[in-house]
Order: C-alpha cells, then structure tokens, then sequence
C-alpha cells in the first residue's frame, strides 16, 4: 500500500479504495482456495430455511381453511358431524401421509405453542364478547361448578384409578411380581410406599401408577375444556343461562386444573414421602395466588388499555391493534409470573370492554370483532387439526412413539371421567339450587353432564409430563387423547341430538331492546330497596354490582372515557340502535311508496308519448312512409308530425330519469321533509 497522509482528502480516498479492493481479491482467493472452483454469479436462487416458518404456517392455515368450507359446503356431514370430528379425521389422514412417505415428522402440537399462540385467541375473544351481565349473574353457579368441582373431579378419578391400579389390572407386562409385594411392606432403602421407584427401577408395564401419579392425570384430566365446548355448544345453540354456566366453568376451571396440574408435578419432583403437610398448605396458598393474581392482572391490563385507547381520538386506525396486543399482552404477563393467564385473559377482555367501545370508533369496534372472530376460529380449527396429525406423528425426546397403549387404563379413565362428572354435577346442582331463584331442572343438568368435553388443555398439559416425573407419561398421554376422541366423537356428535328430544330452550341471537334494560335496572334497585328494608343480604353479586357501579361513576369513568356525558351509556347505547333500525326501516318503506308512485308516473309518460307519437295514416320504417289507406306501397317522402304532437327530448329524459332516482336523506331527521315533493331540493 502507499503511504497516505489522512491530513489530505485525496490520499485519503485513494488509500480507502485501495484497502476495499485489496479486501475484495482477498476474499475472492480465500473462496477459490476452500470451494476448489470459483464462485460463479447465479441466476436462480433456493433459500427454503429463511422462509420456512411462515410458510409452514401460512400452509396449515389454508389447509384448515379449506377443510372448513369444504364442511360447510356438504349438507349430508354438517348436519350429523360437528366441525371439531371433521378435522381430527382430516387431521389423522394427514398424519397418516407423512407417516408413510416422509422421513421427517412435522413439528405441530407442542405445550408452547398451544398456550402461547393457539389458546390465548380462543380464552381472550371469548372473554371480551361474553355477556357481562349474565355470567356475574350466573358468577355463583360458575365458580361451584369450576373450582369445587374440579377439586372434586380430581379427587375422584385420581383416587379410582389409584385404587383400581391397586389390583395390578394396569400391568401389561408378564412374569411381573405381585402387585402387593411392590406396593405394600417395602423396607429398607430399596423400596418406598405407595409405588414408589426403586433405585433400580422396573418397566412401567410391571408397575402400578402411584398416588401422586394418578392425581397429576386427574388434575389435568378433569377440567371441562372450552375450546371444545364452544366448537360444540357454538352449532347447538343452548340457552343463554345453560351456554355461560358451562362455558364459564369451562373457563375458570381450566385456571383451576393449571394451577392443580402444576402443584401435583411438584409434588411428584419431591416426592411422596417428602411432601408434608406445609407443602400441602402452601400448595393451597399458590392456588388462591396463581387464580387471584391471574384475575388481578387481567383486570389491571384492562384498565390500562382503556386509558390508553381515551388519548387516541387522533391514531382511529391503531385502535383494534392496540386492543388486541393489550388482551395477548395480559396473557403473557401472567404467564411470566407463573399466574393463571386463562383467567387474565378473560377478566382483561371483560374490563375492557365496558370502556374501550365507548373511546374507539365504529369502525374499529367492527373491525376488533372481525379479527377476533377470525383468529379465534383459524386457531380452534388449528388445534383440532393438530391433534389428529399429533396422533400419527408423535414422538418424545429421543425420537420414539409418545404411545402406550393400555386397554383397561382408557376404559377405566373414560368410565371414571363419566360417572365422576354425573355425581358432581348432580351434588353441585343441589347446592346451587338451594341458592339460585330459577332452578337448574334435570334437562338442564343432562346437557351439563353430557357438555363436560375434554379438549386441548388436557392434552397440552399432558404432554408437559416426563418420565422422569411420572414413569407412566406415555401411557397417560394416549389415554387422554382416547379420552379427547371419545367427548368429541361420541358426545360431541350425540349430543345435537340429545338437545333436539329433549327439547332444550334454545337462545335467540338478538340484543336487549330498551324496555328490558330499563325493566333490568328498575328491577336491581327495587330488589335492593326491599333487602334494606328486610335487613336481607342474600342478593350478594347484586350489591358488588351497586358497589361498583358507584366506584364506576365517581372514579374510573371521568378516569378512564374520553367522552364521560351519560350516567347509563348501555340504554343509551340500545336507544341509538332502535333508533338507527326504525330511520332505517322508514326510509325503505318511503322509498317504496315513492318508488310505486314514480313507476306510475313513468307509465304515464310512456302512455302519452305512444299516444302523441301515433300517425294517422302512415307509420315510419327505416325513413321511408307507407299510407296504411293507400295501396300504392311505400312513397320516399320523410314524414313530419305536426307540431302539437312533438315531445321535447330533453322533457321526456327529465321525466325518466326522475323517475329512476332513489330517494336517499342525508339525515334521518330530514326524512319527512326530504320526502316531501315541495322541497324537491333536499333530495339527492
């Protein structure tokens, strides 16, 4: 290299240009000496690892897609056959597929992205289109049947399978030891109770599931899942008391079974005879922690999204976005702090709404339920999709069948599961019977019983399971997808026509008119007057309800609204709607009449053009006249008219295209003028 002198710019340059080729020829060596033949320029590229991912993704999309109009367009399977079937079968075809002819099995139904992307759009629209009203008003019935209810599911199928296991029924193995020898009088460090594993540990064919085992499969097992009951209860249409009852607890007890399910694995880590009674105290405590502060920053995140949405008056087009990002945001946010991000979600979706669709536009609000319709459909059709591919596909860590299949633990478990779900509903019912003012009947608890399907949760959460953690995982994992297929083949393709003979009270998708929200609140506070005066407090969620309604108006809407004018926005709200729906409706019947009126006219104006237009002795064909009272033929005269009979042009297209006008009112209040034919101006 020559000497430069970085005092002076054309040195410089020259030394900067001479470094970058030198760079260059260098690079261009090094390559020519590693590959052998010097690179060459190429015309086509290859590059499949860069766009994989989304591709992959956008593939699985349209294949969902494409299985959900293909459903909808054959009338013989939509009406027998609910969607969810539909695509685990073309779920397992295509399992089946890769099965056979690829060497490499697709990545699909993984923990991660079930509870990262596929269920928080499920749980978060869910959330922010229920109706507030009823599921508070139901809120008592709700938490019976989710919490205590799948305590009492756990207990009870954990436990049998547990006693069952006892006999050795479980054991697939031969020449395997007595199942009392391996379970009961153990001694010495060898052997621990309740089936625990020796240092030297046997198959799981010849081992009975221990205690804290087969609780840890009855945690995850006997929650109710709501991704499988909207896919069914979505086509049948239930009352709207009996839909949020069982969708609620299918809400709130998948939080429940979560915080059951991980409280169980960390006993099973300890071990058995490790745990003490503070490890059962304190796995009480993370219950109410994970399920309290799920619903707390669910809440929180909500609050916030309204507050930020107030400032956006100028940025329309960022309001469904920031909506949504807020609801996803409240999910993962508990998760981080291993909180219940089911139940964040939900309370997120249930706070913002009261606020958020009063800062946003129309537009937005319209544009936030499309996309969150979309993404919570495109993600349910995904789920039951993968769990049939996963069926065929799946394998564990070291590349082997994730399958174990045991004929008496599914029969067992899908019996268990079964009567376990009548017997609680049946004992909760009765409960919250005594407590309820309408009662749920016996139809009403049949499709409770029949509507407790078992879904995706179950098996993301099983899939968590190791054998290091349970000896049994695989067998655990086949049992729950057995148990999958058998609520939405068996009960999700009966129970249609359960609800059919039985004549279940369907719901009417309609919004509440303005007498029944006045007839609501009239009837909140004279039932509040009644119990002061009584000295009554049975109206519990009532109360809460006054008490925030009160914190409502003083705090957080003049906090929270931009535009914070109405003391009740909801029966305002409801009066607009009417109120659009009659402008609506009265315009059409206006335009109608006019229409019919216009029509007359233009019959008219024809009728007196055919009239005037008549010749009285000849008529005109291609410019030449014939005299109808001549037989001569024709003359190669024109014939003129006279002048009385001519029509101006410019009249007769006036009065046609008048008549083709519709009749449109910029306002509804200008409907009556604008109709009015002395005021022709204010028509468009």
């Amino acid at each position: 290299l020559p000497d430069c002198k970085m005092n002076e710019n054309s040195n410089l340059a020259k030394c900067v240009s001479l470094v970058t080729l030198f760079c260059c020829i260098s690079g261009i060596s090094s390559q020519e000496e590693e590959g052998g033949e010097p690179m060459k320029f190429e015309v086509f590229h290859f590059e499949w690892s860069r766009v994989e991912v989304p591709y992959i993704i956008g593939v699985w999309i349209l294949v969902t897609t494409l299985v959900k109009l293909c459903f909808h367009k054959a009338p013989g399977i939509k009406n027998y056959f609910p969607e969810s079937s539909i695509l685990i079968v073309i779920g397992l075809i295509i399992g089946l597929c890769f099965f056979f002819l690829s060497d490499s099995m697709p990545t699909t139904l993984t923990p991660d992205i079930f509870f990262l992307f596929l269920l928080p759009p499920i749980i978060g629209e869910a959330g922010y289109f229920m109706p507030n009203r009823l599921f508070f008003d139901q809120l008592g019935t709700i938490l019976l049947m989710a919490v205590v209810g799948t305590i009492f599911n756990m207990i009870t199928i954990g436990g049998s399978l547990y006693l069952i296991g006892m006999t050795g029924l479980f054991r697939t193995e031969e020449n395997c030891p007595d199942p009392e020898m391996s379970t009961f009088f153990m001694s010495g460090n060898n052997m621990t109770l309740l089936g625990m594993v020796d240092p030297e540990p046997a198959l799981p064919g010849c081992t009975d599931p221990g205690l804290l085992e087969t609780f840890l499969f009855g945690s995850l097992i006997a929650a109710v899942d709501p991704v499988a009951v909207l896919a069914v209860f979505d086509e049948i249409k239930v009352d709207e008391v009996l839909n949020i009852v069982v969708f609620g607890e299918s809400l709130l007890n998948d939080g429940v079974a979560v915080v059951l399910y991980h409280m169980f694995e960390a006993y099973c880590e300890i071990g058995l005879e490790n745990v003490t009674g503070k490890d059962l105290g304190l796995g009480l405590a993370s219950f109410a922690v994970v399920a309290g502060g799920g619903t707390l920053i669910g809440i929180f995140v909500g609050y916030l999204c309204a507050f930020t949405t107030r400032f956006m008056e100028n940025a329309r087009v960022l309001e469904p976005l920031i909506v949504l990002i807020f609801a996803y945001l409240s999910y993962l946010s508990a998760e981080i702090f291993h909180m219940s991000g089911i139940l964040a979600i939900t309370f997120c979706g249930i706070t913002m709404k009261n606020y958020v669709e009063q800062n946003i536009s129309e537009a937005s609000s319209t544009t936030i339920k499309a996309s969150a319709h979309m993404f919570a459909n495109i993600a349910e059709l995904t789920i039951f999709l993968f769990l049939g591919i996963f069926t065929v596909t799946g394998t564990d860590a070291h590349g082997e069948s994730i399958h174990s299949w045991n004929w008496w633990f599914v029969i067992c478990t899908i019996a268990a599961c079964i009567i376990c779900r009548v017997i609680g509903v049946i004992i909760l019912s009765a409960i919250a019977n005594r407590y309820r003012i309408k009662k749920l009947n016996w139809i009403e608890q049949f499709i409770m019983m029949y509507g407790g399907l078992r879904g995706g949760v179950a098996f993301a959460l099983v899939l968590l399971i190791t054998e290091e953690i349970a000896p049994h995982a695989k067998m655990f994992v086949t049992t729950t997808l057995a148990m999958v297929y058998w609520t939405v083949f068996v009960q999700g393709i009966t129970i249609k026509p359960m609800v059919l003979y039985f004549k279940v009270k369907k719901r009417v998708d309609a919004e509440p008119c303005l007498t029944e929200r006045i007839t609501n609140r009239l009837m909140d506070n004279l039932k509040t007057g009644m119990e002061d005066i009584l000295g009554d407090n049975s109206e519990v969620p009532m109360r809460f309800r006054n008490f925030y309604k009160s914190l409502d108006e003083a705090v957080l809407k003049p906090l929270l609204l931009r535009d914070n004018k109405y003391r009740d926005p909801k029966v305002l709200e409801t009066f607009e709607s009417i109120q659009t729906k009659d402008a609506i409706e009265y315009i059409k019947k206006q335009s109608m009449a006019e229409s019919v009126e216009k029509v007359k006219k233009l019959n008219a104006v024809v009728a007196g053009f055919k009239k005037s237009s008549k010749m009285a002795q000849s008529v005109i064909v291609e410019d030449e006249t014939k005299d109808s009272s001549s037989k001569a033929g024709y003359d190669n005269k024109a014939f003129f008219p006279e002048p009385d009979e001519v029509i101006d042009a410019s009249d007769l297209s006036r009065m046609v295209l008048q008549s083709q006008i519709p009749v449109k009112a910029e306002d509804a209040e200008d409907n009556k003028e604008a109709l009015d034919k002395d005021d022709k101006d204010k028509v468009q």
